[in-house]
């Protein structure tokens, strides 16, 4: 913040922030004359698109100001941007300018009475943004001269002698000017004085815990292994440092992955650094009867490696940039790691690729179909007390990690208080200088942050150490290696003689015979063997490479923009077809990490590129795939991009009038990610914070979705527990996602797209346990995962059924039960006894089906009401079971709706399973199983059930449950424990918070406060992935400085709950292959029959015939004439995706279809929804150009005149409606006001934008 004064005296206090396309038009009214003559004629938009520094000045108003463009080459167009530093020194004396310290002032303008101030805030505030800037140029036609706002602070660049006169003239600005270096000196007890109201200032928790003069004693016990530093600046000092060598290797080692730095310890001949050899494979041997067989635990994927941390010494003690550091970080055969103290507390995790520093696309996964089979084998051979219904994790047997040891002298110091003022923090890095010719002998200045600490300016120049799970140190480790203070980082394009430099800096990285092999192809042809440029680039610092990219030409950028949301980042039509790249390698020494997006500058630079884009694939993706890309190392400095929904296009009647095959054409789905230019100087915000997730619900994943889609924030400690890890993993089987019905919130393809494994940690296993003192969660009874926020999102699952004891033998009824059938079971659970509540427990239940089941007439029961039991028994039906074989035993309905709540919906299902050969009964009971002889290790044999009349009693070899959801006992179990309020389910509030602050909920486990008298209602009733993405934007609040923060719950004065509009899906492939669709609103449970007796109904209507020769088609029309429930039953598969944006939608949008419908034009909805003129609707953004419309209507169209809104609202009579005199009032007001003017032009800017979705829809100038 500054307050420059005008020519007149006043002043205006301004604020500077980030320029955003959004302020062309007002950056254009502040042209001058001389700004046409200093910069040229340009196009703004396109300036601040390609300037990798654009700023703006705001009044308090938010008027701006003034603005300035800085792009890292000069504006000279016969200057090559990727060889401007050979022309300045040739021209010009300055032999310290490199591609790193400076840039070029491409633009300016600024308020005229306000032009000198707003020039100077403009420059301070340049230098304090890119700590490495040292030089700002501005190039200057001959014959011209700055402004004088600009040349108070530019100044003419001395040429050399023989420099030859060219077209311009180049002016300098330098930071000692504005912005100096710090000067750092050792602390003196005099220093006191002036750092103690800063310290004051920042924290008091020093001051009351040591005293007055603690400052003054610390700096006096100064000695040969602790220093005192300050940074002084007109003889007043304003920062300070303490630094010292005590420092616990031992214990850091054990709480942090230190592998990358030698143990920050000097290496040593005595160091343990490899794993011992791997014996080689011997049969599996099954454990004795009394030896109790171990959960196997250990880490799925390598942990931490080098690429992101770390440099080390040879082991001559020669220091090294390149290779060393990389190849002692990652041993080959270490490919399984954990994070755990000690084997007791083991627990198998899966670390987020973004840490991975051996760059493997994909994280180490053994072949699906025999973790399967092992898993449905275990199920077999389980204890009487194991859960059938969550088979072991979906990783392979994990082994020991190794720990390796060291003997060397230590080879670190640390940061122990640091404190500067608050205008001179950019510069905290001045002190590092200084810190290590303290220590000259030690390589590594670490630093230790509590999690909750925002990550200030000083450490982004450090390395962060991925921590171990768990750590007994509550705090960060940050490392810094005294190479990093190294400034003079060139990036080139590769050439033959870096071959041998580039394979020793890879030689521990999986796939980097892919990398060699395109540095080979690189140096050949410049192509490859079909004509793709490939453009390759190394990083060297002292002669040494110490990083490698290669780049391909993005040959796909009409796919990528169709389909991803590359436009919340760039003005697509401001970049051309070329300037787009495709990353397939990025390798940086971690001892220059911190100097990754300036490597990503350098090759957009260099490479003429404005935009890269890097895929990341999931687990099963073809070996093609994975062959051409290896996991880049700066996945950090990337943005992850949102996928885009599609439009399911009819595949008859468009013709030559489709999309391009360019964006039809389908590839694998894999997660963007995206780096630009405009994005290569923006710091992410750090969040440290320890944030659990308990869950892999459709809620929970909403929620890390929102989380780690916020492109300026980067959360570092976001762990999810779940048994099975993230859903998406198993390779797509049409008949394993058919066995349960779906929310349709995430799909196989979405799990792929979002690629939640890169951002997120996972530890595979059951929340047991949650203390809440020590902020703790117990993982499988002994595992302890540490949180700062909590959040509990597990949903609930088909449990063991309770039998009720009754004694059929004296035809017990179920008005005579002896014990509720809603009980938990605490009895041995039976082998046979199959509960499905995810993919992978459908894919145990389908191999054990096929290789058990099949085989003889084996009679298989299903018991329970909910639309999964029909989905399950579509699935044993296509598996090859014959329908004689099973039976479907319904339970009473305690609300009295089925789960189709659509009669005859229903009644074609049940005629489907009759048909083929299944027998259903209703309204029963379980009583006990073989009879209530149960013994441990016994299968079901028989069963018997309770009806309202005689009893029944069936043989049974498998029996699926799907009785009803209730809370895991485990998950119960930790939260009562744990005292949190539990009144049937989790009790909240209306901002998801538990009894404890940090401690938060929702989906199906919660219910909201009896306070609000809602008791029906609760996120059951709700769009589960609308609930998740609420639950993170009340988080955001904590950590996004951009929104406005809440430390605290709000108070809440009316005790309202929240209302969630998005409506309620359900998909499903129900018995004889029928396809099924329903949507509805947000509500609670009522029949349908009762719904339609009411006056505001509404209309039905529906074509086709539920089990007829035309498929069903039921549309909902509220009595607001908008679309509330859409029904669909098709014996093929139809665009479920088209229909869902119905939802909401008024009839007159949907070409009339009242009218329509009535005049009998309507015969088939199928048809008629995917003609081309319906398309639009289904558009992604559409609901966005709804939105924008409404928006248009209820703005006025000039200060103090009504808005149409208000007009239709003074004339609306709810008893008897507009009258046709108001009508044609209201159009008329419509049209006179510019409004339907206004309407037509952003219709056709929305058809005109998104042509190339739309192709098939006329434009003016085309007819």
């Amino acid at each position: 913040m500054a307050t420059p004064i005008s020519q007149d005296g006043e002043a205006e206090v301004i604020t500077a922030r980030r320029t955003e396309s959004l302020d062309a038009p007002h950056i254009i009214k502040l042209v001058e004359p001389w700004t046409e003559k200093l910069f040229g004629r340009v196009n703004i938009v396109n300036v601040i698109e390609k300037a990798v520094l654009a700023i703006t000045l705001n009044n308090k108003n938010e008027e701006i100001m003034g603005h300035a463009a800085f792009l890292d080459f000069p504006n000279l167009p016969d200057i090559d941007s990727a060889k401007w530093e050979d022309w300045f020194n040739t021209k010009y004396a300055g032999g310290q300018v490199n591609s790193l310290n400076a840039l070029f002032l491409h633009y300016f303008v600024a308020k005229k009475e306000y032009a000198m101030g707003c020039a100077q805030e403009i420059i301070r505030t340049a230098f304090n943004a890119v700590p490495d800037l040292h030089f700002l140029f501005l190039s200057v036609p001959v014959g011209q001269f700055p402004d004088p706002s600009l040349a108070q602070a530019f100044k003419p660049m001395e040429k050399r002698e023989d420099g030859q006169s060219d077209s311009s003239v180049l002016f300098v600005c330098r930071r000692h000017d504005h912005v100096p270096v710090l000067h750092i000196r050792q602390a003196f007890v005099e220093d006191h004085d002036d750092l103690t109201p800063i310290f004051n200032r920042q924290s008091d928790m020093l001051h009351n815990t040591y005293g007055d003069y603690f400052l003054a004693e610390l700096i006096e016990a100064q000695d040969a292994d602790m220093h005192c530093l300050v940074a002084e600046v007109e003889k007043t000092s304003y920062g300070f440092m303490s630094i010292s060598t005590d420092v616990n290797l031992d214990v850091l080692n054990q709480c942090f992955e230190l592998v990358p730095f030698n143990g920050l310890r000097k290496p040593h001949p005595d160091d343990i650094t490899q794993p011992p050899p791997t014996p080689p494979a011997t049969p599996p041997t099954a454990p004795a009867e009394d030896e109790p067989e171990q959960e196997s635990l250990g880490s799925k994927s390598a942990s931490t490696a080098a690429i992101d941390e770390g440099a080390t010494e040879g082991v001559n003690g020669e220091k090294s940039l390149g290779a060393d550091a990389v190849a002692e970080s990652s041993p080959k055969g270490s490919k399984h790691s954990s994070r755990a103290g000690s084997p007791a507390q083991e627990v198998k995790t899966d670390h987020r690729l973004s840490d991975a520093g051996s760059p493997s696309m994909v994280c180490e996964l053994s072949d699906y179909e025999q973790n399967i089979k092992e898993a449905a084998e275990t199920v077999e051979k389980s204890s009487p007390l194991s859960q059938p219904m969550t088979p072991k994790e979906l990783v392979p047997p994990s082994q020991k990690r190794f720990v390796p040891t060291y003997h060397g002298a230590p080879n670190a110091f640390s940061i122990q208080l640091f404190c500067v003022a608050e205008q001179y923090e950019m510069r905290s890095c001045d002190f590092l200088v200084k810190a290590f010719s303290k220590f000259p002998d030690r390589d590594f200045c670490i630093v230790t942050v509590p999690h909750m600490v925002p990550e200030f300016p000083l450490i982004q120049n450090f390395v962060r150490v991925t921590p171990k799970c768990p750590s007994v140190l509550p705090q960060e480790l940050y490392v810094f290696h005294r190479s990093g203070l190294l400034k003079n980082l060139r990036v080139r394009p590769a050439c033959t003689s870096d071959l041998e430099a580039v394979e020793k800096l890879v030689t521990t990285i999986e796939l980097k015979e892919n990398i060699l092999e395109d540095l080979k192809q690189f140096n050949a042809a410049r192509r490859d063997i079909d004509g793709t440029e490939i453009q390759a680039y190394v990083a060297e610092c002292l002669d040494q490479v110490v990083g490698v990219a290669v780049v391909r030409r993005e040959e796909e950028i009409e796919y990528i923009r169709s389909h991803y949301n590359i436009e919340d980042f760039i003005y697509y039509n401001h970049h051309r077809r070329e300037d787009h790249g495709h990353l397939h390698h990025f390798v940086l020494n971690p001892v220059f990490s911190h100097l990754t997006k300036h490597f990503f500058k350098e090759i957009l630079r260099l490479a003429h590129k404005t935009c890269l884009h890097y895929p990341l694939y999931p687990p099963y993706t073809t070996k093609e795939n994975l062959e051409n890309h290896t996991l880049v190392s700066g996945l950090n400095a990337l943005v992850p991009v949102r996928t885009r929904r599609q439009i399911v296009y009819p595949k008859e009647g468009l013709g030559i009038n489709g999309p391009s095959e360019r964006v039809l054409k389908e590839f694998p789905p894999y997660a963007l990610n995206h780096v630009n230019r405009k994005l290569v100087l923006e710091p992410k915000v750090t969040v440290n914070a320890r944030i659990v997730v308990v869950g892999a619900s459709d809620v929970g994943l909403a929620y890390l979705e929102t989380l780690v889609y916020c492109p300026h924030l980067r959360f570092n400690n976001i762990t999810l527990i779940s048994p099975h890890g993230l859903p998406g993993d198993l390779p797509p089987d049409q008949l394993r996602d058919q066995v349960l019905s779906n929310s349709h919130c995430f799909s196989q393809s979405d799990y792929a797209q979002m690629a939640l494994r890169t951002w997120v940690n996972v530890v595979y296993g059951k929340m047991t346990a949650i203390d809440r003192t020590k902020k703790l969660v117990t993982v499988n009874g002994s595992a302890i995962v540490p949180y700062d926020h909590l959040v509990l999102c597990t949903g609930r699952q088909y449990q063991v059924p309770c039998p009720t004891g009754a004694d059929v033998l004296n035809d017990t009824t179920n008005d005579q039960l002896p014990q509720s059938p809603h009980r938990r079971y605490q009895g041995p659970v039976p082998g046979n006894l199959f509960l499905v509540n995810d993919a992978y427990d459908g894919a145990v239940m389908l191999y054990r089906a096929e290789s058990q089941l099949l085989k003889g007439n084996k009679k298989i029961v299903i018991y329970g009401h909910s639309m999964d039991a029909f989905t399950c028994l579509q699935a044993l039906l296509k598996l090859g079971v014959c329908g004689s074989d099973l039976t479907l035993v319904e339970p009473p309905m305690a609300d009295k709706v089925s789960c189709f709540n659509n009669p005859s919906v229903e009644g074609v299902v049940r005629a489907r399973l009759s048909a083929a050969g299944v027998t259903m009964y209703g309204d029963s009971y379980l009583a006990n199983w073989n009879d209530g002889e149960m013994e441990d290790g016994e299968d079901i044999a028989t069963v018997a059930f309770t009806t309202s009349g005689a009893h029944l009693r069936l043989e049974c070899q498998a029996f699926f449950c799907f009785f009803s959801k209730e809370v895991d006992k485990d998950a119960f179990t930790a939260i009562n424990c744990a005292c949190l309020v539990y009144d049937g389910r989790l009790v909240i509030n209306a901002s998801f918070h538990t009894n404890d602050v940090s401690v938060r909920a929702a989906g199906t486990l919660t219910k909201y406060q009896r306070k609000y008298h809602c008791e029906p209602w609760s996120h059951a009733n709700f769009n589960s992935k609308e609930v998740g993405i609420a639950l993170a934007s009340e988080m955001l609040r904590l950590f996004d400085p951009t929104l406005e923060p809440q430390l605290e719950p709000p108070e809440e004065p009316l005790n309202l709950i929240p209302i969630y509009r998005s409506p309620n899906v359900r998909t499903a492939v129900l018995p004889g292959d029928l396809h099924y669709l329903d949507v509805s609103k947000p509500c609670l449970p009522t029949d349908l029959l009762v719904q339609m007796t009411q006056p505001d109904y509404g209309r039905e209507l529906v074509t086709g015939q539920a089990g007829g020769g035309q498929d069903y088609f039921r549309l909902h029309v509220n009595h607001y004439k908008s679309v509330e429930n859409i029904t669909c039953l098709a014996k093929q598969p139809f665009p479920a995706d088209n229909f869902l944006c119905l939802f909401g939608v008024h009839e007159r949008t949907i070409n009339n279809l009242l009218s329509r419908f009535d005049e009998g034009l309507v015969k088939d909805f199928y048809k008629y929804l995917m003609e081309p003129w319906a398309l639009a609707i289904y558009h992604d953004r559409f609901a966005d150009f709804r939105d924008e419309i409404r928006e248009l209507l209820i703005t006025s169209p000039k200060e103090g005149a009504s808005t149409l809104e208000d007009l239709a609202r003074q004339l609306v009579d709810e008893e008897t409606g507009l009258t046709s005199e108001q009508r044609k009032e209201l159009m008329l007001a419509y049209v006179s006001t510019g409004a339907k003017r206004a309407v037509e032009t952003r219709l056709l800017n929305f058809m005109s934008y998104n042509h190339y979705h739309l192709p098939f829809y006329a434009k003016p100038g085309m007819v």
